[in-house]
């Protein structure tokens, strides 16, 4: 996982686009289990809404793999405003419970999350090439990190449990 999310941050524009190739499907997947979902529910009211969410999603999947680069700019634009709402909710959040300990925690993650939502605001669609791959890439290097981390910290374990005590 390490090698893989270096590799994302090396050529991001690929691994974005592998990103928007994965939501595509997604949706597609999204999609039929819409349709399996109104098949299921047929002999009570609203099934078109089913089927039509169902073409929808599925009509999203397949441009998204029709067209991949205007679906990857896309995507990074509705990050940059999940990121701008996730900013204000922090904010608010962190003032609200501002009396209790680590509350400043909250305000540091509104404050990263407002940072990255302006730079990838003012920046797009240029960022549309760096941003998903990038922040894929680092969350996959930190979670291989993380995962070789807590491995290393078993075996130590591990070995620990295992050296016989001395006898007395």
């Amino acid at each position: 996982m390490i090698v893989a999310g270096c590799l994302a941050i090396l050529v991001p524009p690929i691994s974005g686009i592998a990103v928007t190739l994965f939501v595509a499907w997604l949706m597609m997947l999204a999609g039929v289990a819409h349709w399996v979902y109104a098949w299921h529910r047929r002999h009570r009211p609203g099934i078109w809404w089913g089927w039509l969410l169902g073409i929808l999603f599925i009509g999203a999947g397949i441009c998204m793999l029709a067209f991949p680069v205007a679906a990857l700019a896309s995507l990074t634009l509705v990050l940059g405003a999940y990121l701008l709402v996730d900013a204000a909710l922090e904010f608010t959040l962190a003032f609200r419970l501002r009396p209790l300990n680590g509350w400043g925690w909250l305000l540091f993650d509104g404050a990263v999350a407002l940072i990255l939502g302006i730079i990838i605001w003012a920046t797009w669609p240029r960022s549309s090439l760096w941003v998903i791959g990038t922040l894929v890439g680092i969350s996959i290097l930190f979670s291989g990190a993380s995962r070789l981390m807590l491995s290393l910290a078993a075996r130590h374990a591990a070995n620990t449990l295992e050296q016989p005590t001395p006898a007395r």
